[in-house]
């Protein structure tokens, strides 16, 4: 039996229901403030659901659009899985029995719920249990079990097809951790005994961890994915097998746009380094910018190589072509002109150029200080890029998207 749909002892009623919906989008500190005007309400347990649920409105739909649904804490929406990579990690699986060590708030148990026969859930703390339990009936996924334990101290009886881990990465002063050695439970110490209990182990990790590190600490991955929403970098995973099926690591990059493409980009992890790029002698029709996951995967030769495009500098990241390269992974932009840059001519720019959005690319000046000296205001449809060239010279590039 699944437990009652309460949290911290709070039952969610039909009146505590039409509560929250009514006040979605109210200030919550005033709702605060007044809590004395609604008796019958748990205000404090009500602002709470208010902020989980503004959360996940965007990357969450499946579960924001369920009034029933239980959230432990904001927090809990703060840092769960969106729906886009959640189901993203649904093919990376591997048999039919899953083991989320970390369940959280149950995205991603949920998700692999659909593509796996069962799959356990296991959570440390009561509250996330209890709210999971609930949920997963909700949603009337009856393949989870539901474990309130350490996974640590369950190792030795567990036993799966695929385990999935996502380990924490905050200290205990809230502080956000990157480091794979700094999280916890500890990848290191427990990954030879979670393959030695499965098929495969699947690590989700901080974005911002650097993957050349994390192969040196890790022999055992044979893919890293990286996977960026609208071009923010959201999730490194990890997947690791005992036996490498192949001697070089794959690494697939996929960014989410808004418009719903897909773009995907797959390498050896051993081509970066043996890719041959071209420097460009001057900046050509359209200006290439790779996507936020390409840039972390440090494909930046290959990236040149592949699509036939030359690197404006060795340290830039940008890319130029005469003929338009349709498909690109990233965004294009077409050449209206090209400038030479003086701080001399800022003031003459913030005329001629009253509203822009400005990137720098291996550039000496901030976009702050180019904003303050020009007076160019943000937005518009124009694009003004700050770099150099290879042969050192500095540059403002006009261009709007092609």
């Amino acid at each position: 039996m699944f437990p009652e749909k309460s949290v911290a002892g709070i039952v969610l009623t039909p009146e505590l229901k039409n509560f929250i919906a009514a006040h979605l989008t109210d200030n919550t500190d005033k709702l605060l403030l007044n809590a004395k005007q609604y008796k019958e309400i748990p205000v404090a347990f009500a602002v709470d659901q208010i902020l989980a649920r503004r959360q996940i409105r965007d990357k969450l739909p499946t579960w924001y659009d369920q009034p029933d649904l239980l959230f432990p804490s904001r927090l809990s929406a703060e840092q769960c899985s969106s729906e886009l990579t959640a189901r993203y990690k649904q093919s990376l699986l591997r048999g039919e029995k899953v083991c989320d060590l970390t369940g959280g708030l149950g995205i991603d148990s949920w998700f692999f719920s659909q593509v796996a026969q069962k799959v356990i859930y296991i959570e440390r703390f009561p509250e996330y249990c209890k709210a999971a339990a609930a949920n997963f009936a909700v949603l009337k996924a009856g393949n989870i079990q539901v474990i309130e334990a350490d996974a640590q101290t369950l190792l030795p009886t567990l036993q799966a097809d695929t385990f999935y881990i996502d380990p924490a990465r905050r200290s205990g002063n809230n502080k956000r951790l990157f480091a794979i050695t700094e999280c916890e439970p500890d990848i290191l110490q427990l990954k030879n005994i979670l393959l030695k209990k499965s098929r495969r182990l699947i690590v989700k990790i901080s974005p911002m961890a650097d993957p050349t590190e994390t192969l040196k600490l890790i022999p055992e991955i044979i893919e890293i994915h990286i996977v960026a929403v609208r071009n923010e970098c959201k999730e490194m995973i990890l997947v690791l097998e005992s036996k490498k099926p192949q001697p070089e690591v794959k690494v697939v990059t996929v960014n989410f746009t808004a418009s719903g493409e897909r773009q995907l980009f797959s390498f050896q992890w051993g081509q970066e380094q043996t890719a041959v790029y071209q420097l460009a002698d001057t900046v050509k029709n359209y200006i290439y910018e790779p996507n936020s996951a390409i840039l972390k995967s440090g494909a930046f030769q290959l990236i040149s190589e592949q699509y036939s495009i030359d690197k404006l500098h060795q340290h830039s990241h940008l890319y130029t072509s005469d003929q338009k390269i349709n498909h690109f992974p990233g965004r294009i932009f077409k050449v209206r002109q090209v400038m030479d840059f003086s701080r001399k001519k800022l003031k003459q720019w913030g005329k001629q150029f009253p509203q822009a959005n400005i990137s720098v690319r291996n550039f000496p000046m901030r976009v702050e200080e180019i904003r303050k000296s020009s007076g160019i205001s943000d937005g518009g449809p124009l694009y003004l890029f700050a770099t150099t060239l290879g042969n050192a010279r500095r540059i403002l590039i006009d261009c709007e998207k092609a």
